[in-house]
């Protein structure tokens, strides 16, 4: 089964709780965005393949939802190290300092990694959260509790047993008119997902690469930007778009035929209506040029970077602009050989020399990150789109060398992390929190990572006491616990 195909379930009687939990059918990536170009009839109106119009029949209206706020998560997939980037100890013994030295930034007392001279300058514009932990210290066992909020039973699981954050939101956000999807993201997370929310609630991936829901930490960064050349496999062509309107025709000659394929999930009655905006969501020129870097300046685009990077985060940028609410994309980076074999951060003395690694990647992704921020703010966005960069835990704050060359290298810890946020109205300029000496565990304003879900929850405007229920009807709060971060908040 590759990622976008659909798990195949047997349909789950309705229960009582059925109207206030529909279930998305999905998913949506690039295969079945542009399948809509060549559709068959029985797909597009009712078949079993999942259709962009059958996602959008399957939203349901969620109270006071903020449709104006939107979430870019650079997801820096294997841990970074927040000892060598935001939370440096330059007094620690030399086995756990490393081998770079901290720089001020431009807010008095916080200082962050001498390889991040661009995001130094700005630092009244994002906040540093130094003091988050959790307790798994698997890859995706750590992506799914991060973003779940729950504690998955298994360790080293490809998919979500619970709902990552932007699925939720997906979930949330309820009816509205857009030209554009509302989750966006470059491929799938290892133990990120959907889970009982249904396929449907998965991104959008334009070109997505199986092998990131699995173990493997060595393919190429995955794209979410066009990559160019003579097939443009991220927008709909003017042809695509007539070959739209011509079966939507003909959909409307042939709509009496029987839809009974779908009964079971109760859509039926809404797919007529969605059917138009699914139309008219891809043939809208919002879809086709969001992802069209060559629509920014050169100037722009140098400012980002010719790089992974930069053209990522770019695009992010214009789908967020182009209506999208949760864009999510991992922050990747090809190594030189003799530097490491992983594309990830999880930098292991066995995959990578962990300080050479961010020597080669640190310069690109400041001049990237940088480039956005600065964006959000000359722009507007800095209001109601919140960047966020992170990843599933921390590094090990003491150095290991159990690579045969003895090349540096971090392992997993949980126990304290450190997290970038720029932008989403919240209070920018500061750090919050603290770890110890060696930068082991949190001795100030000691958080549970949920506190940073229920503070991105309480800016979309989702109620983090509601009830969801799971494929058994079973009613499971959105998070177990948790509560907003007062600093951000200005509370």
């Amino acid at each position: 089964m590759t990622l976008h195909e659909p798990r195949r379930t047997a349909p789950v009687p309705p229960s009582p709780s059925w109207r206030n939990n529909r279930r998305c059918a999905g998913p949506i990536d690039r295969r079945h965005w542009l399948r809509l170009g060549g559709l068959s009839l029985g797909a597009l109106a009712a078949g079993p393949s999942p259709t962009l119009a059958k996602l959008l029949a399957a939203e349901s209206s969620h109270g006071d939802v903020d449709r104006e706020f939107s979430v870019i998560l650079f997801w820096a997939n294997g841990g970074p190290s927040h000892i060598d980037l935001l939370d440096m100890k330059p007094q620690a013994p030399a086995e756990y300092r490393g081998d770079f030295q901290p720089i001020a930034t431009n807010v008095p007392g916080i200082e962050i990694t001498e390889l991040l001279p661009r995001l130094a300058t700005m630092a009244d514009k994002f906040a540093l959260v130094r003091s988050l932990t959790h307790e798994r210290n698997e890859h995706s066992g750590g992506t799914h509790r991060f973003l779940s909020g729950y504690a998955s039973r298994a360790a080293n699981l490809n998919d979500a047993e619970y709902p990552e954050l932007g699925s939720v939101v997906a979930h949330q956000l309820g009816r509205s008119s857009r030209e554009t999807p509302f989750f966006v993201a470059n491929t799938k997370f290892y133990g990120g997902g959907p889970a009982y929310l249904g396929p449907g609630c998965s991104p959008y991936m334009p070109n997505p690469n199986p092998q990131t829901s699995t173990g493997n930490n060595r393919y190429d960064p995955v794209p979410l930007y066009n990559t160019g050349g003579d097939r443009d496999d991220l927008a709909i062509s003017t042809d695509g778009v007539v070959q739209l309107n011509r079966r939507a025709a003909l959909l409307r000659r042939l709509d009496a035929l029987p839809r009974a394929l779908d009964s079971a999930a109760g859509m039926m009655s809404a797919l007529d209506q969605f059917q138009h905006r699914a139309l008219a969501m891809l043939a809208s020129p919002r879809t086709r040029v969001a992802f069209d870097l060559t629509r920014e300046t050169l100037a722009t685009r140098e400012r980002y970077g010719d790089t992974h990077f930069g053209k990522s985060l770019l695009t992010c940028r214009r789908l967020v602009e182009a209506g999208v609410r949760f864009v999510q994309c991992q922050a990747e980076f090809r190594l030189r050989p003799e530097t490491g074999v992983t594309s990830n951060w999880d930098d292991h003395s066995v995959n990578s020399h962990i300080f050479n690694a961010y020597r080669e990647k640190l310069p690109s992704f400041d001049q990237a990150v940088s480039a956005l921020i600065e964006d959000l703010y000359l722009r507007g966005l800095d209001r109601n789109v919140l960047f966020v960069f992170c990843g599933e835990f921390g590094r090990t704050p003491k150095i290991a060398y159990q690579d045969p060359s003895r090349r540096p290298g971090r392992d997993h810890w949980s126990k304290a992390m450190s997290v970038l946020l720029a932008g989403g109205g919240l209070r920018m300029g500061q750090a919050i929190g603290a770890t110890n000496a060696r930068a082991e565990e949190p001795v100030e304003r000691r958080m549970d990572s949920n506190c940073l879900l229920a503070t991105i929850y309480r800016r979309f405007g989702i109620d983090i006491t509601q009830l969801l229920h799971d494929q058994l009807g079973r009613p499971l709060p959105l998070l177990p616990h948790g509560q907003p971060i007062p600093e951000l908040l200005g509370a």
